[in-house]
């Protein structure tokens, strides 16, 4: 078994790179998705991330 990360600052960016990564890898085991909020200064920042795990 393999594992990849995404981890991007935008949902539409996650989802792009994880269809092209879908398009070359078709035995996909399982896909974990997060997403995290912080706060830095007066600014909401978003990290949208997701681990693939594939053989």
């Amino acid at each position: 078994m393999k594992v990849k990360v995404f981890d991007e600052s935008h949902e539409k960016d996650l989802e792009e790179k994880i269809n092209e990564f879908l398009k070359d890898h078709k035995d996909i085991i399982d896909i974990k998705y997060q997403v995290s909020i912080s706060i830095y200064q007066e600014e909401q920042v978003y990290c949208f991330s997701a681990l693939i795990m594939y053989k």
